[in-house]
């Protein structure tokens, strides 16, 4: 069987050679450039995004159930005296940050909470 000249000796090494070089840079442009990614780094950013919505969903949540708890403008006080870096102990202290079906609070709601409620005048 005759094959042709561009399969044979040095022509096939050239196309070898090419077609490494092509699919090397295919790889190089896509995951640096194109925005290629593994399964992983997929998985990971969606779960930065998932815990922000929920957080940014949670936290005037919190806040409001900050408010209407008992006392709520001598507990204000009471927080915006607290440490900056303890305000969201605080927040999971008073029991803010845990709501139904959670057993324990989440800490970045309680932090973005404290966030919201320490700023307010």
């Amino acid at each position: 069987m005759n094959l042709p000249p561009m399969l044979q000796g040095d022509s096939l090494t050239r196309l070898l050679q090419g077609a490494a070089a092509g699919f090397a840079i295919t790889v190089v442009l896509g995951f640096g450039w194109g925005g290629w990614q593994l399964q992983s780094e997929a998985q990971k950013h969606t779960d930065q995004s998932v815990n922000s919505a929920v957080v940014a969903a949670l936290a005037p949540i919190c806040a409001e159930k900050f408010q209407h708890a008992a006392n709520a403008p001598a507990t204000l006080v009471a927080l915006k005296a607290t440490d900056s870096w303890k305000q969201d102990t605080f927040v999971e202290k008073g029991g803010w940050a845990t709501f139904p079906g959670a057993a324990e609070p989440n800490r970045n709601v309680a932090e973005a909470c404290a966030k919201i409620l320490s700023d307010q005048k």
